[in-house]
């Protein structure tokens, strides 16, 4: 009996001295993108936040390693609210997108100026390849502000005073869509990098 208790002392406290173990074995560290979009207005930068939304973020990383952003437009832009982009040509004409992703706006993130949030239906989870880029404080479009939110997976590190020149575009209508700059504002591309950029 006692070699039994001897036997189940050793046992049990090696299997905590693991668990202590594991819980103060420091996780690894999710590799941070930063994203370069080229624009006819210039540069901007965007840190992107795959921790808080990874599923966020590998999607609009797929959509750029496909070239999909390519030649697309800031089609909806709002004075002292936000710039939105990703979904249509020049010439209007909407281009095919993946599947929707599931919303993270619950992911502690705020819609605060600067920020890049992913456009969506009013269907929850109805997010695919259009983005905006918050101008100002938008706390109305958080989590539980007013419904589920809006995802928030970025935010600008370089360049906004580009997106404010971006903001105060002249707008007009067009193909039935309102608030479509008059002077297209072009994404020309869009490239990812994992080192911090010198800015």
């Amino acid at each position: 009996m006692r070699h039994f208790l001897l036997a189940f002392f050793v046992i049990f406290n090696s299997s905590f001295s693991i668990l202590a173990n594991a819980d103060i074995t420091p996780k690894a560290e999710v590799a941070t993108p930063y994203v370069t979009m080229e624009t006819n207005f210039g540069d901007i930068v965007i840190e992107l936040n795959p921790e808080k939304a990874p599923i966020t973020v590998a999607n609009f990383l797929s959509y750029i390693k496909d070239d999909f952003y390519k030649d697309t437009i800031f089609h909806r832009v709002i004075k002292d609210f936000m710039i939105q982009g990703g979904g249509f040509t020049e010439t209007m004409t909407k281009k095919a997108t993946k599947d929707q992703i599931k919303n993270e706006a619950k992911n502690g993130l705020f819609n605060n100026t600067g920020t890049i949030a992913m456009a969506r239906t009013r269907v929850v989870d109805s997010a695919s390849s259009q983005f905006f880029i918050n101008l100002k404080n938008n706390y109305f479009l958080n989590h539980g502000s007013q419904d589920y939110g809006y995802a928030v997976f970025g935010q600008v590190v370089s360049g906004m005073k580009i997106i404010n020149t971006i903001g105060m575009t002249q707008t007009t209508s067009k193909q039935g869509m309102r608030d479509v700059p008059l002077n297209a504002v072009i994404i020309k591309g869009m490239t990812v990098s994992y080192q911090e950029p010198k800015l």
